[in-house]
């Protein structure tokens, strides 16, 4: 049961993200891009840039911000994922590409534009 509260806050949050990224002037493509490596929140165009967005619900900032949440692992996680949109979409590397983070609280939205950094894959 409280797996399932979890999954309705998050999809409440994305939501949230959705409408404030929205009324900022950007335009959501898709959300909740998954494939077998991960899943990305929020897709969405800030003007020509291509971003990647981890949505992050905390109740209050008591045990820091949602942004502190989206760790190396998950950074990673995030970065194969991405290769994979770009990839079944034809996007090539011509294009401008961005990490984000929306950290949602009760009383705000914190936006992080350039959150992280594209992690390439080992070799």
């Amino acid at each position: 049961m409280k797996k399932e509260g979890a999954k309705v806050l998050g999809r409440t949050g994305e939501e949230k993200a959705a409408d404030f990224l929205r009324k900022q002037g950007c335009s959501v493509i898709e959300r909740n891009f998954a494939v077998k490596s991960g899943e990305i929140d929020i897709i969405y165009l800030d003007g020509d840039t291509i971003c990647f967005g981890e949505v992050k619900y905390r109740k209050n900032d008591s045990c820091g911000g949602g942004e502190a949440a989206v760790n190396y692992k998950k950074q990673r996680q995030i970065s194969r994922t991405s290769d994979y949109y770009r990839m079944q979409n034809e996007l090539g590397e011509d294009l401008s590409y961005r990490f984000d983070v929306v950290a949602i609280s009760d009383t705000k939205i914190n936006w992080v534009k350039n959150a992280f950094y594209y992690i390439p894959r080992r070799v």
